[in-house]
């Protein structure tokens, strides 16, 4: 089985460690014995997304993401929509995730539009949301835990279409009000996490793998793998996480 990967906005928005989950999502795929084509698409370049297995947009500062935001409505949004609606499985950080909302507006550099993939919508906060996160969530049909870094100001907040990826159990998440982290929409999945988030999440990696085989191909079959190193990872985090209690900035 061959798989095809997009990498959007490479040079632009692939802060913190996010390159590390497009590493993941590949090498994860090659274990299980997969062919695997890496695809950037940069900016100026349109196409048919929905050609695509899957699809990663990292995160950027604002300058970064004032830089291609119309760039994305130009020439991805109708596309990288319709890809969505088709069921293509998405993983969007932290500014990808903004931007793949309805809106984001900054504190400086006014309102940069979105295309919509997720009902959801961002505004600059007064604070900054900085440390570890512990997120519970059942997106594969069982309560399990996410962790992460996040760094952001932003405040998302998420309407009817969407829901959220998982509960916050230490950190900010999507707004540090409603306890919510991230959104999931059909099988696009946004989330506040770097670190990069995969590596130290392995069934995250393979619920997106599993949801492009089954567009792909109408079955997923992934082998199990051996994520002894990467449960080490995800498990010293937690430990960080209760030696530390909540990391928060010196805003509050």
């Amino acid at each position: 089985m061959r798989l095809v990967i997009g990498h959007l906005y490479p040079d632009h928005m692939s802060i913190y460690g996010d390159r590390g989950n497009v590493i993941a999502l590949t090498r994860r795929a090659q274990w299980a014995g997969m062919d695997v084509e890496l695809r950037p698409i940069g900016p100026g370049e349109e196409g048919n997304l929905t050609s695509l297995d899957l699809l990663f947009m990292g995160g950027g500062q604002d300058k970064e993401q004032a830089l291609i935001a119309d760039d994305l409505v130009r020439y991805k949004a109708a596309s990288l929509r319709a890809a969505a609606a088709d069921g293509l499985p998405i993983l969007a950080i932290c500014g990808g995730y903004q931007l793949l909302g309805h809106y984001f507006r900054t504190g400086e550099r006014g309102t940069l539009p979105g295309i919509g993939v997720f009902d959801a919508w961002t505004v600059a906060g007064s604070r900054r949301c900085i440390g570890d996160c512990l997120v519970e969530s059942d997106l594969a049909g069982e309560m399990r835990t996410i962790v992460g870094f996040e760094n952001h100001s932003g405040q998302t907040y998420l309407g009817e279409g969407a829901r959220p990826l998982g509960r916050v159990l230490v950190g900010y998440g999507n707004n540090s009000r409603d306890r919510q982290e991230g959104a999931v929409q059909r099988n696009a999945v946004g989330a506040y996490l770097h670190g990069a988030l995969l590596p130290k999440n392995p069934w995250l990696a393979d619920w997106l793998l599993r949801q492009a085989l089954l567009r792909r191909y109408g079955r997923a079959d992934l082998p199990a793998l051996d994520d002894t190193v990467e449960e080490e990872a995800h498990r010293a985090v937690i430990a960080r996480i209760r030696r530390r209690g909540r990391v928060r900035s010196g805003a509050i």
